[in-house]
């Protein structure tokens, strides 16, 4: 066992009760500078994420998408054919019936008949193909946030909130499944009627298209400006809305602190304010809309109006006919008839552009503890042999907005050794365990693990190897029995009753209403912390982990529940390496090593009767701890 100690600690602690319980540790959580984009709603993204990302989310559906676009094209032609049928019929039908001919008449109404019924054949089929593609680009994207979020480096959860990524999966989402579901195929089909009658309108008279064409520019105007000064609004809203679930997000999480504090109407405050913030954004964007729709709607009267008087004396001069005027007033009246709905479409786009923007700027966020390309193989562990050797080798750690939270040091733990880690908050005790976990990777230097870096090892065989146990045991929704499993998911129900009783929990847990089919509910809110943490230990004993890590399991609980859990810990430790951080000095009992932290450093290095027969730090943490038991 080797160890560098790097200072010593000459100062008393006056104290004279346990150290107090942290509720965050201020080294260890540097809050983010004005100009982190981790603080803000928006995530940094390439130039062209958000139209990559929405390639790649259709790229496996090209020949629904092609099928789809074939559909659209031909229910777009039956439907446009019907003015040219309407010309026809004019120019050619009308004069036929005068010679007692209804042959063309009633051609035009067969024709009539079987492009309404196309139309409509193909519209249905349209919707159906579309709508599954649709699905299915919301479930992919769905999952790539989840499986990315989980991804994700515990940095960057400490800096973009719970409540943000919420916010991502779920209005976000919904802001693109409006307009895949509703608003994309009424816009392709805006599109490809414009171009349809664009066309129609140059083959029926180029003079009528050429006219059409120009009354398009004063519009195509408008429609860029709407973009232009929408696409801030929105971006704005969707913002505004992440802030207020945000909000309600923290609030809920923290309803105990909420009510000891009487925080109930400062927070009410705070979200009306978020709550107005939102509601006035997205008037600003339906005022927009509006001033579009008035705008639009004068340039279209004024334009149908000019170029309907203008072909009316055209065809009195006997330049056009009567028929091919008719068709096109027929085609300019569909040409501006969807402005309105187009408006509220581009309301939709401009949404769910500012959504995907957002989505993108996520899933381009990389870990900051990445899974090694090549990784290689953790040295295999002799039977006779408990646990692995842990090595801190030169390691220094900062995050990336602040100064250094582990100055440079070198640390050796032995295979089976119990390593108690003590110190006031904030001294590194946390980040140190964290490295060792490899949640974080060191700023310089390398944690080996039996020789091995642990940035060369694969994730799944690190955690098979590692196992954490945090100050709160976390359970998930579920029986008590999945709970257990967590550690190894293919365990019979004999492993788990087996790992129960080794660790003390059976008889709890067969006290519950079904037992180890008892449902824990959220966060494990159906039993106490203490049975939390025996649950957890039970995980962890079925696991059967080399190096097991203990942050400050015992700090929440009262003494019969400490009692239990130390009796626990006991069994969990018993020939694995194990760092345990120690907020109750009556943990440290339990140690072959204690090692007492201060700023980030190793003061003290020693076993625990060598440092409580002393006069440094440790022995007068201990003679405050017992003094604070008389």
């Amino acid at each position: 066992m080797t160890t560098t100690v790097n200072d010593q600690d000459t100062d008393n602690h006056d104290d004279d009760r346990p150290l107090p319980e942290p509720a965050v540790e201020p080294l260890e959580v540097v809050p983010p500078a004005p100009d982190d984009p981790y603080a803000q709603d928006q995530l940094p993204a390439p130039r062209g994420a958000s139209r990559q990302l929405l390639l790649s989310l259709l790229r496996p559906h090209r020949a629904r998408v092609a099928l789809a676009a074939v559909l659209l094209l031909t229910q777009q032609a039956a439907v446009q054919a019907v003015p040219l049928l309407v010309a026809y019929a004019i120019d050619s039908g009308v004069p036929a019936l005068r010679d007692d001919n209804n042959g063309p008449l009633i051609a035009v109404a067969v024709a009539y008949l079987l492009c309404a019924l196309g139309a409509g054949v193909f519209q249905s089929v349209f919707i159906l193909v579309s709508a599954r593609i649709n699905q299915s680009v919301l479930l992919d994207l769905r999952g790539r946030i989840y499986r990315h979020a989980q991804a994700l480096s515990l940095d960057f959860h400490d800096r973009y909130t719970s409540g943000r990524l919420i916010s991502r999966s779920t209005s976000d989402v919904q802001s693109l499944r409006e307009l895949l579901n509703e608003g994309l195929q009424e816009m392709l089909l805006i599109l490809v009627s414009i171009t349809y009658i664009g066309g129609l309108l140059f083959y029926l008279d180029v003079g009528l298209g050429a006219a059409a064409l120009v009354s398009f520019i004063p519009l195509t105007l408008l429609v860029r400006s709407y973009r232009r000064r929408s696409a801030q609004k929105f971006s704005e809203r969707s913002t505004a809305i992440a802030a207020v679930i945000v909000k309600f997000a923290e609030t809920i999480n923290g309803i105990r602190p909420v009510k000891a504090f009487r925080r109930e109407r400062t927070n009410d405050r705070s979200f009306d304010r978020l709550n107005r913030d939102h509601e006035r954004i997205n008037g600003d964007t339906i005022m927009e809309m509006c001033r579009f729709v008035v705008l639009s709607r004068l340039v279209a009267a004024v334009a149908v109006a000019t170029i309907v008087l203008w072909g009316a004396q055209r065809v009195n001069a006997g330049e056009m006919e009567l028929g091919a005027l008719a068709a096109g007033a027929l085609y300019i009246r569909r040409l501006y008839d969807p402005l309105d709905r187009f408006a509220m479409l581009l309301n939709s786009y401009q949404s769910a552009v500012a959504s995907l923007h957002k989505i993108s700027g996520l899933l381009a966020q990389r870990p900051d503890v990445p899974e090694p390309a090549d990784p290689d193989a953790l040295p295999e562990r002799a039977a006779e042999r408990p646990g692995r050797e842990v090595v801190f080798d030169g390691v220094r750690f900062s995050y990336r907005t602040g100064d250094d939270v582990l100055p440079r040091f070198d640390l050796t733990l032995a295979a089976g050794q119990t390593t108690a880690l003590v110190g006031a908050t904030g001294a590194g005790k946390s980040t140190l365990a964290k490295l060792l976990a490899r949640f974080y990777d060191p700023s310089d230097g390398r944690v080996l693990l039996d020789g091995a870096d642990l940035r060369r090892l694969s994730l799944a065989e690190l955690r098979r190897g590692v196992v954490m146990v945090t100050q709160e045991a976390f359970l998930f929704s579920g029986t008590v029995a999945e709970n257990i499993a967590l550690g190894k998911p293919d365990a019979s129900r004999e492993e788990i009753e087996r790992a129960a009783r080794a660790i003390g929990a059976h008889e709890f847990i067969e006290s519950l209403p079904d037992g180890y089919d008892t449902d824990v509910r959220k966060r494990g809110g159906r039993i106490s912390a203490g049975q939390r943490q025996l649950v957890a230990f039970a995980r962890v004993l079925l696991a059967n982990p080399a190096v097991v890590i203990l942050d400050e399991a015992t700090s929440s609980l009262d003494i019969p529940g400490e009692r239990a859990v130390q009796d626990a810990m006991v069994t969990v430790l018993r020939d694995r390496t194990a760092l345990v951080i120690a907020h109750r000095l009556s943990t440290v009992e339990i140690a072959d090593r204690v090692l007492v932290m201060e700023g980030g450093r190793i003061v003290e290095d020693g076993a625990p009767a060598d440092l409580i027969a002393g006069t440094g730090r440790f022995s007068d943490l201990h003679r405050a701890w017992r003094e604070s038991l008389a």
